[in-house]
């Protein structure tokens, strides 16, 4: 039996794996000049692979999951992805705030060790073939030997997103299953705010201790100025919400409650200026007063209200940052276009998985657990079909 997996990102090369394990003859096609870029990318600031936490909150992070996403995840969660991480060499830690990463940090040598076991079972590995659509006989592709047709008894798209197209990820699929597709939207994700000149000299600067609030979803994290708006991961845990029409309000002291901010400010300030007061009795660094001074002038001396904004400080943002820039985009196939095994209803044989599901997480670890989870049941899923395709044919 032969099978055919377009798209050589996670989800892609997780289920040639899972297809080459079953004993099928697997030709991975890949758009790009090479496997696995978007992985290298996220990588270089440290290869976050997964979360370690109770298993009732690594699945809330996921929000409402279709049946076929949560059982996905429920046969390839965190601990599968240490143990697999694991099988290919690659030692693993957990840090502080329960986020898995290789020892060594970086993506790239637990990529090379992926592949050299995919070539070690016989996947053929194809790069810049461009997936073009459906003809009589197979899979069309555009390539540097011109136009070549695969040909497959079952076949996984793995096509990515629409944001980093830079990467492979452009979303250009989604016009040749234009009946199934969601709009894509960006998710984890920057945003835009109109900076007065006050705030120019903390462009870059990171933004902690800090609470990000978004209607009822509070968050506490960390978020950096940027000459365009606010990014970073504690505004992208919140992202989907502020996208969705959320106002923002930043807890500038979230280990205080509101009362305890009054007070401090209520002590005698003497001759010291309102800012000076501020800098001492609550030991506000310079970014934070900054953000303080920017949205709420002129600050008010009544210690309560003043203390309320500090506690809430209303945060004016102008949209999100563009859906190419976005780590990751929500959108995408629709589950209910697919069966249990992610296989499209009206194109048998025909499976997918990963990022061009419509599903939605926020980062550290939870986007990369679901692409290979994804993956996995998906390849799987497959390689079932494929030992019943001849019976089902006769």
């Amino acid at each position: 039996m032969r099978a055919l997996v377009i798209g050589g990102g996670p989800a892609g090369l997780m289920a040639a794996e899972e297809l080459a394990s079953a004993g099928l003859r697997v030709l991975l096609a890949e758009q790009m000049p090479t496997m696995g870029r978007k992985l290298l990318m996220a990588g270089k600031s440290g290869l976050n692979m997964t979360k370690e936490e109770p298993r009732e909150a690594f699945d809330a992070a996921y929000g409402a999951m279709p049946g076929p996403l949560r059982a996905a995840l429920a046969g390839f969660g965190p601990d599968a992805v240490q143990a697999w991480a694991r099988g290919l060499g690659q030692e693993v830690f957990t840090g502080s705030t329960g986020r898995v990463f290789p020892t060594v940090m970086k993506a790239s040598p637990l990529l090379r060790a992926w592949l050299a076991r995919l070539a070690g079972a016989g996947v053929e590995l194809r790069t810049r073939w461009r997936f073009v659509g459906w003809e009589e006989g197979g899979a069309a592709f555009e390539t540097p030997e011109g136009r070549q047709v695969a040909q497959a008894d079952v076949t996984v798209l793995a096509l990515g997103g629409a944001s980093w197209s830079r990467l492979g990820s452009d979303g250009a699929w989604a016009t040749l299953l234009p009946n199934h597709v969601a709009p894509f939207r960006p998710a984890n994700m920057g945003f835009g705010i109109d900076w007065s000149a006050h705030m120019h000299p903390h462009f870059g600067a990171p933004v902690k201790p800090v609470a990000l609030i978004a209607g009822a979803r509070r968050v506490r994290g960390e978020c950096v100025i940027s000459a365009r708006g606010l990014e970073g991961g504690g505004l992208y845990a919140v992202s989907a919400d502020l996208r969705d029409g959320a106002a923002l309000a930043l807890d500038l002291l979230p280990d205080l409650d509101t009362d305890a901010v009054a007070r401090k400010l209520a002590r005698p300030r003497g001759k010291a200026s309102l800012g000076n007061h501020l800098r001492k009795a609550l030991k506000l660094d310079p970014v934070r007063l900054a953000l303080l001074q920017e949205f709420a002038r002129p600050l008010p001396n009544d210690p309560q209200t003043l203390a309320a904004l500090i506690k809430a400080l209303p945060v004016p943002i102008i949209g999100p940052h563009p859906l190419d820039e976005a780590i990751s985009t929500a959108g995408g196939l629709r589950f209910d276009a697919l069966d249990a095994g992610l296989m499209l209803r009206d194109r048998p044989g025909v499976f997918a998985a990963g990022e061009m599901l419509d599903w939605e997480a926020p980062t550290g670890g939870y986007l990369l657990t679901a692409c290979l989870a994804t993956g996995r049941h998906a390849g799987r899923a497959a390689a079932a079909w494929a030992g019943a395709g001849p019976r089902a044919e006769g």
